[in-house]
């Protein structure tokens, strides 16, 4: 419950046909196993207390009356066990039969949510025993108190705001105009589904993009129970298909033709940071509609969680997805690109290579572009500009990338220039100090913008965007381009993009010098080497790319808080990093993401590939002067605190 995570189950018990008192004794049982297993919200299938299965038997006064003395009796169990269940079973109103879904907490009926959509057609005749309920909620009184009954009730968890759960049967959501799209208008975050859905061959896949697009659609958690073994097999059978989904992501789905139970962890401030930053997401209050019944759960703290934590959200976990990604983001940029040479008329493009991986995919995505526009590569000039930090591996494999690629290659050398440079500042070579590194970078921009302007090119941008949220970049110096390919890649990603190239280009003499690059440390090259080899390894600087990365990604994406950041990391990383270590770098990039806004501020134009940017004209308008202080009190904190 801390943090805003809520364990939700979906359970198909065991159960008997036209036997109440046998299926509300496995529906228990599985409450208590659910509740051991720290479940707080549980959906059992539609009709379970007596099975979906009956037929005429639901003309029967006595399965009828039965199944309400089983609720009755579940009702009495769950006095002082904390968890809301949605539990099926046949109602009698007002002489008419419903199909409903009782939701029960802690020794009280909370409400009778109805089935709106009764389906008649093919193996389903439900119109027969069944009459539709009704959107607007009617107050009913029974076993002593009003309970309200209809289709329109949200039941608030008045100490976890977020969490407003809200209910449809079955074919509900199977209509063009499911109920669950008003709940969710109305404010619902949870909606569940008490369901018997027959199996028939590949009816369980379209089951599955169904319950994922309607909790995509309306961002939430979606949590369906499905009938299973134990129904008749008359004329069907129920496979137990169960799952659990939340915006688009299926989090657990039982194995079919399995009774059992799953349980994931919902993510409900996820859930509302989606439709807080969704302007398109209207919420209204159509309280002439609805019911709001309040309920109160005890705040617990789930120590593991059941969800995936991904350590790599930029990046797809399939490989053949993952491919799938490279080329559509090679894509974005080269067409970016493409537009922007087409536009100004240039057919000639400057790019620093420095033998490092950001340099190496902005000159392959130049290519690319060069190809699309039917230019030839000999146009893309490829400038190598070795100074004091440079090493015979990254010069070597600047050169022959070049090469292989069919770019003209330009050395030019900058140690004089910054030499005399720094006898103009009166800046000993021996101090190694900001001034020593970013003049290093300034000439070499200044060499690129003027080879610009001699060839009438373009100088495309290397940075990507992790450096930019960092704010490790040179301010005008490898900050500035007149296009930046790579500006919304963020590191862990370019990674894999060039990897891709490799892998992909049916050039083995390239494929080698590619993985060449990747297996270099990542580095300025702006302090001298020791003993030939690289001495400035960024990462040991300012931190391991892919912990910056998801930060960077659940900052900018949901805007959490550092708590629970942290916390996320803790579960993504666990035996990568320890807390300690994860603690130290996520406050690092807090000072210098503040810090260095003014650099992102007056970032050149490039083409934003996914669903974070930094760009100021688009993703981030942030403010250059705004303050950390409230972000690192929070994480000195957690410091206190200690782990979990």
């Amino acid at each position: 419950m801390k943090d805003g995570f809520i364990r939700v189950a979906a359970a198909t018990p065991d159960i008997k046909v036209a036997d109440p008192v046998y299926n509300e004794a496995q529906v228990w049982n599985m409450i208590e196993e659910g509740e051991k297993n720290g479940a707080k919200l549980m959906v059992f299938p539609e009709l379970c207390l007596t099975g979906y299965t009956c037929g005429d038997l639901f003309h029967q006064d006595i399965l009828v009356d039965t199944a309400a003395d089983m609720l009755k009796k579940l009702i009495r169990r769950s006095e002082g066990h904390d968890v809301l269940f949605f539990v099926g079973l046949p109602w009698m109103k007002d002489g008419k039969l419903y199909n409903v879904a009782a939701a029960v907490h802690d020794g009280e009926l909370l409400a009778l949510i109805t089935k709106k959509n009764i389906p008649n057609y093919s193996e389903f005749y439900e119109l027969r025993h069944f009459t539709p309920g009704p959107d607007v909620p009617e107050p009913m009184e029974w076993d002593g108190r009003i309970v309200p009954f209809g289709s329109g009730i949200l039941l608030r968890c008045v100490n976890l705001p977020e969490l407003v759960v809200a209910g449809e049967i079955c074919e509900d959501v199977w209509v063009m105009d499911p109920p669950s799209i008003s709940h969710a208008r109305a404010g619902a975050t949870v909606i569940v589904n008490c369901s018997a859905s027959s199996e028939t061959a590949g009816k369980h896949v379209y089951r599955r993009s169904l319950i994922a697009g309607q909790s995509a659609r309306l961002v939430c958690g979606y949590i369906c129970a499905n009938a299973g073994e134990g129904e008749s097999t008359q004329d069907l059978v129920f496979g137990g298909h169960d799952l659990i989904a939340e915006n688009g992501t299926v989090l657990a789905e039982s194995r079919r033709f399995e009774n059992g139970m799953i349980l994931a962890d919902l993510d409900l401030k996820r859930i509302c940071s989606e439709r807080r930053r969704m302007t398109t997401f209207q919420v209204e209050n159509p309280r002439e509609q609805y019911d709001y019944m309040d309920f109160e759960l005890e705040m617990e703290d789930l120590k593991e969680l059941k969800r995936p934590v991904d350590p790599s959200p930029f990046i797809p976990s399939g490989a053949a997805e993952r491919n799938e990604r490279c080329e559509e983001i090679l894509t974005i940029q080269a067409l970016g690109l493409k537009k922007r040479l087409a536009h100004t008329g240039c057919t000639q493009a400057v790019v620093g290579i420095s033998g490092g991986l950001d340099s190496t995919l902005a000159l392959l995505v130049t290519a690319r572009a060069f190809d699309m526009l039917k230019i030839p590569r000999e146009k893309i000039l490829s400038v190598t500009m070795p100074c004091f930090g440079t090493t015979d591996r990254t010069y070597k494999n600047a050169c022959l990338l070049t090469k292989k690629l069919g770019a003209e290659l330009k050395e030019v050398s900058i140690k004089e220039a910054v030499a005399v440079h720094f006898r103009d500042l009166g800046h000993s070579m021996d101090d190694h100090d900001v001034t020593y590194e970013n003049s290093q970078a300034r000439e070499r921009t200044q060499v690129l913008m003027d080879l610009a302007n001699e060839n009438g090119g373009m100088v495309i941008g290397t940075g990507d965007m992790s450096e930019l949220a960092l704010g490790w970049a040179t301010y005008n110096g490898d900050h500035m381009s007149m296009y930046g390919v790579n500006a919304s890649v963020p590191k862990t990603l370019v990674r894999h993009l060039v990897r891709y190239y490799a892998d992909t280009c049916g050039d083995e003499e390239l494929k080698d010098v590619l993985y060449d690059i990747l297996d270099t440390p990542v580095s300025p090259e702006l302090l001298p080497p020791e003993d030939g080899v690289i001495s400035q390894k960024t990462e040991d600087l300012v931190g391991p790319y892919e912990l910056h990365d998801f930060f960077m990604y659940y900052i900018l994406r949901y805007g959490y808080r550092p708590s629970r950041i942290f916390r996320l990391a803790e579960t993504a990383f666990a035996g990568i990093y320890d807390s300690a270590v994860i603690l130290k770098w996520l406050k690092t990039f807090y000072r210098r993401f503040f810090s260095q806004q003014f650099k992102r501020s007056c970032l050149p134009d490039g083409p934003k590939v996914g669903s974070v940017a930094v760009s100021p004209r688009g993703d981030l308008r942030m403010p250059s002067d705004a303050t950390a202080r409230i972000w690192l009190e929070e994480a000195e904190s957690l410091m206190a605190e200690g782990s979990r």
